[in-house]
């Protein structure tokens, strides 16, 4: 009898640079960050919700070894000098302008490395303090797009391991990769959908099942 072939990964750390799949989609990002082309100092980090941006800067902080600012302990991280990591800027809610000013002259003063985050342009901001702009779009602005078909491929083997599901068929990637929606929302959402299902049914994950959920 033909037993069929599961495919083996290996887990890796969550926080790993080998565990960021790397395309065209976020390399640029991957390379300003981690200093593989000219580094910068004052970076602006924008991209889609499940897109990376955490798992990237979280490489940038350790890499700079730099503090995850927050609000609360405005002053505690000021006296320390480190350079800083603002994560998620338009979903902080201490979000403080005056403070993210000062913060900014700070780190151009004392010339530290400063690295921000967000899910939106700047443009997208309605700062009451028009000098907090003026600071932020002389920041070096990089982008992590959408997924292309390698990083989606590469996405839903990593999510799929995670969850234990077993996939036997190989062709099932690349059927999911040329109809999913191209959003690492959906993606992570559909995955969702998978394990669900895989739970109800207890069924090897095959295409006439993956076809239900698209």
């Amino acid at each position: 009898m033909n037993h069929q072939k599961i495919f083996n990964f290996k887990i890796k750390s969550n926080l790993s640079n080998d565990d960021f799949f790397v395309s065209k989609s976020n390399s640029l990002a991957h390379k300003v960050l981690l200093n593989t082309i000219k580094p910068e100092k004052y970076l602006y980090l924008k991209g889609p919700n499940k897109s990376g941006k955490t798992h990237l800067s979280q490489l940038w902080k350790h890499a700079n070894k730099a503090t995850l600012f927050d609000y609360n302990d405005y002053n505690k991280i000021i006296n320390q000098n480190n350079n800083i990591l603002i994560d998620n800027l338009n979903l902080n809610l201490n979000f403080n302008e005056e403070k993210l000013f000062h913060l900014i002259n700070h780190c151009y003063n004392c010339d530290l490395k400063i690295l921000i985050t967000s899910n939106i342009s700047l443009d997208e901001y309605n700062f009451f303090i028009a000098d907090l702009l003026s600071r932020l779009k002389s920041f070096f602005f990089v982008e992590i797009f959408n997924p292309d078909d390698e990083l989606i491929n590469n996405l839903l083997i990593k999510l799929l391991h995670d969850r234990q599901i077993n996939i036997y068929d190989k062709n099932i990637f690349s059927f999911i990769t040329k109809r999913i929606n191209r959003t690492y929302s959906d993606i992570y959402k559909f995955i969702e959908k998978i394990d669900n299902l895989s739970l109800a049914k207890k069924k090897e994950i095959t295409i006439p099942l993956i076809k239900e959920l698209l």
